[in-house]
């Protein structure tokens, strides 16, 4: 029987003193907030959706998986300065997913990754169950295989 998932977003409360910050004060925390030039092309952390041309994005380092062993990591995301937090339910998989190459990343409850693949979005359904079906695997970590970014989580249901 296939495992229920369930995808998680970042919190916008996380990100919202950063968008009151002028460009100098970004700028000495290494981030910076730019119009987005192209859709899809930047895929939003907390919105699960990517940016349409004109909006306002912000480029900042986040530790996404702030573990004590060797995958503790951090790296680039981006966050629409008007995204509202995404709820999806139950085996739904947010769209900005299915048009970009994947790894898919499974850890265990010690936080030691245990499975690894990278495919194409329109086999992420697949891929998440089978990584789930090793009883081992607490969650999931999926990243644009490309520039390596972090996109977002995933637990069983």
């Amino acid at each position: 029987m296939a495992t229920s998932f369930q995808f998680h977003a970042l919190s916008k409360e996380i990100f919202s003193e950063y968008f009151a910050m002028n460009t100098k004060e970004l700028k000495e925390i290494g981030a910076y907030i730019f119009t987005a030039d192209e859709s899809p092309c930047y895929p939003c952390r907390v919105s699960l959706t990517d940016a349409l041309i004109g909006e306002s994005v912000l480029a900042i380092s986040y530790e996404h998986n702030p573990v004590s062993s060797p995958y503790r990591s951090a790296g680039p995301i981006f966050v629409r300065a008007e995204a509202m937090d995404a709820t999806h339910g139950q085996n739904e998989i947010p769209d900005m997913l299915n048009h970009r190459l994947l790894s898919i990343r499974g850890y265990s409850s010690v936080d030691r990754m245990i499975e690894a693949e990278t495919v194409s979005g329109k086999d992420l359904e697949r891929t998440l169950h089978h990584q789930f079906s090793n009883e081992n695997v607490a969650y999931i970590h999926i990243h644009n295989a490309g520039p390596g970014c972090f996109n977002c989580a995933v637990t069983r249901a």
